[in-house]
């Protein structure tokens, strides 16, 4: 199978898995050359282990019944996105609303503020100019389209 059907396959594959529990849902999908299949999925309210082994296993069923690798010479892996990923979807900008992020623009610059709001065109974010008594506290728009990548700043 060429890379965009395989894609498309198991695409079908995991939103009917998915279907089940709404609250998780595909985020993307990368194959390896060697048939190594990565599979990201998010949920609304936190992804467990759990959820991820058990959509894996039911995955990898499927992969095997439908014999696409009569030699078995594909691996799967099936986990949320890593902290360095960046935000795909609309709905994983709803799920980090109220979190630190890093907005990168479609020019470059970069502007890290606090993620407030999310509609389907913009997302609103606020952040401090100045220091001290000068600090300034700014609520900025951006335009869903103006923005190259965004990605959670974890806090330690």
């Amino acid at each position: 199978m060429a890379n965009e059907t395989n894609i498309i396959a198991i695409q079908n594959l995991i939103e009917g898995l998915l279907q089940s529990t709404p609250e998780v849902f595909l985020v993307s999908i990368r194959i390896k050359p060697t048939n190594n299949y990565k599979i990201f999925i998010d949920a609304d309210n936190g992804l467990d282990i759990d959820k991820c082994i058990k959509i894996n296993r039911a995955l990898y069923k499927q992969i095997e019944e439908l014999a696409w690798y009569p030699d078995g010479d594909f691996s799967l892996e099936v986990s949320s996105p890593g902290v360095d990923e960046p935000l795909k979807l609309l709905r994983q900008y709803k799920k980090n609303m109220g979190r630190n992020v890093e907005v990168t623009f479609v020019d470059g610059l970069k502007q890290e503020g606090k993620l407030l709001a999310v509609t389907d065109e913009k997302i609103n974010i606020e952040y401090i100019i100045g220091k001290n008594k000068k600090a300034e506290l700014v609520n900025k728009t951006i335009d869903l389209s103006s923005i190259k990548q965004t990605i959670v700043l974890i806090a330690f």
